[in-house]
């Protein structure tokens, strides 16, 4: 599975989520989750790769939902795990 797939079902899975998505330039850096009057967005920054957008959305998914109580795709839950293991 490709990136921009892989970066599709995580939008879908934070849409499924009531999360807000919006596609706006913001400068290359990949957006992210923020609340605004008490509702969750995630920003996809339409300057940025597809794949700083799915890492970004990857760091996402786990401040949304908890992923060990759904299904989601072998691949994509991979992807998940590997961008929230990461030591910074």
């Amino acid at each position: 599975m490709n990136e921009q797939r892989i970066l599709e079902e995580l939008l879908a899975l934070l849409e499924a989520n009531s999360v807000a998505i919006r596609d706006e330039p913001l400068g290359g850096n990949g957006g992210g989750l923020c609340v605004m009057k008490g509702r969750q967005i995630f920003f996809v920054d339409t300057q940025a790769p597809s794949a700083v957008v799915a890492a970004m959305c990857a760091q996402a998914v786990p401040k949304v939902v908890d992923i060990e109580q759904i299904y989601i795709k072998p691949e994509v839950r991979q992807f998940i795990e590997s961008y929230n293991n990461q030591i910074f």
